[in-house]
């Protein structure tokens, strides 16, 4: 196209000499069809001039869209399932006893490292029952490790609380830094219905005991409750300004295929499902206490970096967790492009916030 341009002036230079020869009457016939396609040639120019700048904006957003994708993602929060293992059987539980591995100590502490070198400022270690295995001193030598020796901002475990003893916090509870307790009913028979009852024990005066050891050893106190059939018309208004946790974490309760859901699955949770509007309407009964945070359906599933027993982020996109290749074997970087994680919805849900308890100031 530009060689053309470059030759329709001599080109048409030597055509209008030519026709200057001829009869006037005749001049105008013989020039029109030049005149017509000049026009157009000039009118493509044109066009190819705007198109070129629209071209390169466009590559450029290409480039910029290919280099947020090359960009890694931090694992800046994890949850660490060490273990499925557990003493309750909660009927809607989404992370159940498939398997009783746990890794070696010395290479949780690995990949424990490997998590930290790429970035991780807070680690969770839940379950199953965390406190379960080598009651509770296999947990408490990670714990010790994330804080003692990878100096990690914020150190936490999710636990149903049943086994947990003083001795414990003695040993290990300076180096932790919350402690959520999962209580989704004051109701001790709505507890034994969802799976959470243990004979003579009393889920919900153990919890209060909890809460005293939290504040004489110095570590913030969380509930996680989820919300199901049997809980959603519940009011803990009273109970929940009572323990004053820093937070109060409100979950919707979830299916995962194969996990609470399926014919693999070890639960049926179906029978626990509530609706968005019921959620909706718990959380407005309870919308008075500050330190509650929701999390729906939609928030929960792809915005958790979890690992599993192997040490394998679990993508939970597809309504099931589908494993990557352990950080141990790949490293974090290849591992976690496998992970389903939205860091988008993490920070949506407030997945940040001041999670150590030195920032927290507290009155202890």
């Amino acid at each position: 196209m530009t060689k053309m341009w470059l030759l329709m002036p001599s080109a048409f230079a030597g055509k209008l000499l030519s026709v200057l020869r001829q009869p006037l009457s005749s001049l105008w016939r013989i020039l029109a069809p030049w005149f017509f396609w000049l026009g157009v040639i000039f009118w493509l120019a044109g066009t190819e001039r705007r198109r070129q700048p629209q071209q390169r904006e466009e590559k450029d957003k290409n480039k910029e869209g290919e280099e947020e994708d090359d960009v890694p993602t931090t694992p800046t929060s994890v949850n660490y399932h060490f273990t499925r293992q557990c003493n309750y059987k909660c009927g809607f539980c989404f992370h159940t006893a498939k398997t009783s591995f746990v890794l070696p100590l010395e290479e949780a502490m690995r990949g424990l490292a490997l998590l930290k070198e790429a970035g991780m400022e807070k680690i969770n270690f839940s379950g199953g029952e965390p406190f379960l295995h080598e009651r509770g001193e296999y947990l408490g030598k990670l714990v010790k490790f994330c804080k003692k020796e990878l100096g990690l901002p914020s150190v936490s475990i999710v636990s149903n609380g049943s086994l947990i003893r003083e001795r414990w916090f003695k040993n290990y509870g300076e180096y932790l830094d919350i402690l959520a307790i999962s209580c989704d009913s004051f109701d001790e028979q709505v507890n034994v219905l969802i799976g959470r009852g243990q004979g003579k024990k009393n889920h919900v005066e153990n919890l209060q005991k909890l809460r005293t050891w939290c504040r004489d050893y110095r570590v913030a106190f969380k509930i996680n409750s989820v919300i199901n059939r049997f809980n959603v018309q519940e009011d803990m208004n009273e109970q929940i300004k009572a323990l004053n946790p820093v937070r109060w974490k409100v979950f919707q309760c979830l299916i995962i295929e194969g996990e609470n859901s399926g014919e693999d699955a070890l639960r049926e949770a179906e029978k626990f499902l509530i609706s968005d509007e019921e959620f909706e309407g718990f959380l407005d009964r309870h919308k008075e206490i500050s330190c509650l945070v929701p999390e729906s359906n939609q928030k929960m599933k792809d915005s958790y970096l979890i690992l599993d027993e192997y040490m394998r982020f679990l993508n939970c996109r597809n309504g099931r967790k589908d494993p990557s290749k352990s950080i141990l074997d790949v490293g974090i970087e290849e591992a976690i492009k496998f992970s389903g994680f939205d860091e988008k919805m993490f920070l949506k849900r407030g997945g940040k916030y001041v999670w150590s308890k030195g920032d927290l100031k507290l009155d202890w």
